[in-house]
């Protein structure tokens, strides 16, 4: 199974909605075990049910607005079952400061048939991911690449995370050159143009050139 996210690189873009990678405290973190689903993309989660007349809001994976907000066939993965059932997208609106969308699916009239969907997965199917402009990069692209200092060509780690802020930030597990215990560190660094000037999917590597202090832990634990 894959989120559907994307990530830009740009000077001074502030990142799309709903590219929020954790759940932020106001959502309960009450998952439960997916099974495997390679050939879908997770788009979002129901988290509670909106007014009476069955509208549900939605916690966004994706930065596609398009994925709540078109009406169309989508695919409902409720808790405990093993494959997404089409369910059809009636209309959907983005709630202003909240992170969450409202959406109304077909079939569900009434609160008490939305809160039976709390914790239920929506999804599309992974041949449904959308081309990017240039600049901008999916999460999953992202996650594993090797990040190396560009001037001297050392590797610095691996991209484990991606995760929302002023600019989205790129958390890299340390390669053990730049720790001296062994232990697990990372770092966060900011993902724009100019500290990032190089990512190639096809090399599975990114460029970095941070500024004066921005790995300063590292460097410490390289003395």
């Amino acid at each position: 199974m894959n989120q559907e996210e994307t990530k830009n690189k740009k000077k001074s873009q502030k990142p799309k909605e709903g590219n929020v990678h954790k759940q932020p405290a106001s959502v309960p973190n009450t998952s439960f075990p997916l099974p495997p689903l390679d050939d879908w993309l997770e788009i979002g989660k129901i988290v509670a049910p909106q007014g009476l007349t069955g509208e549900v809001r939605v916690y966004p994976n994706s930065d596609f607005p398009e994925r709540f907000e078109e009406p169309g066939k989508r695919w409902l993965l409720r808790p405990g079952e093993k494959e997404p059932q089409p369910i059809e997208l009636l209309t959907g609106r983005y709630l202003e400061g909240k992170n969450l969308y409202v959406i109304k699916l077909q079939g569900i009239s009434d609160r008490n048939s939305a809160e039976a969907l709390r914790d239920s997965r929506l999804f599309v199917p992974v041949s449904d991911r959308p081309e990017l402009e240039e600049g901008e990069y999916h999460v999953l692209d992202l996650i594993g690449l090797q990040v190396f200092m560009q001037e001297s060509g050392d590797l610095v780690g691996t991209v484990v995370d991606v995760l929302a802020a002023g600019n989205d930030l790129l958390e890299v597990k340390l390669d053990s050159s730049w720790t001296k215990d062994n232990k697990e560190k990372t770092v966060l660094i900011p993902f724009v143009m100019p500290i990032v000037p190089v990512v190639d999917l096809e090399q599975q590597r990114m460029e970095i050139t941070p500024p004066s202090g921005l790995l300063e832990i590292g460097m410490e634990n390289r003395e």
